[in-house]
């Protein structure tokens, strides 16, 4: 019996080692950027960054006439009135700044969250796409880092994945 089961895993072995392994890769930078899904993405995140300037440096300009003004009228004040109103102005402007920065940080996670949503997504793909279609190994091309510096354009899956992906990405937003 034990002999019978050897056999058997030998000859498995064998046959595994006669079949090359299928092998592609994909060019990370490529499938990323050219993807609809990102390019729609930075097409939304560049509106919502103009809005946000425009909307601060409307604030801004707002602000910058009040303390205009309260440099007038502060001509007219006590010194002690002065330093209250000079007071209240500082902790605006620090109140605007905190606001500021907050919305800026705000914009920027949602932006690192919708990218890493898209990776990921694209990971998954991938890893679909190898089980789908019998591959062994698909490696990622990176334009200055990775492993992988030099691929036969045969071996490349770059443009038939992205092909695929977007179609899925179109079938999704119907």
């Amino acid at each position: 019996m034990k002999k019978g089961i050897v056999l058997v895993l030998a000859v498995l072995a064998f046959y595994a080692c006669e079949k090359p392994a299928k092998i592609g890769f994909v060019d990370n930078s490529t499938l990323i950027n050219d993807y609809e899904e990102k390019k729609e993405l930075e097409a939304l995140m560049k509106v919502k960054i103009e809005n946000f300037e425009k909307r601060n440096d409307s604030i801004g300009r707002s602000f910058q006439m009040e303390v205009q003004d309260a440099q007038i009228k502060a001509a007219k004040m006590s010194q002690k009135k002065q330093e209250e109103l000079m007071g209240q102005l500082q902790n605006k402007q620090t109140m605007l700044q905190r606001q500021f920065q907050m919305d800026e940080n705000a914009i920027k996670q949602e932006s690192q969250t919708k990218n890493d949503s898209i990776i990921n997504k694209i990971k998954r793909f991938i890893e679909k796409y190898g089980e789908k279609n019998g591959y062994d190994f698909i490696m990622g091309k990176n334009e200055f880092t990775g492993n992988l510096y030099y691929g036969k354009e045969t071996y490349d899956l770059t443009k038939t994945m992205l092909e695929e992906l977007n179609k899925q990405y179109a079938a999704e937003k119907k």
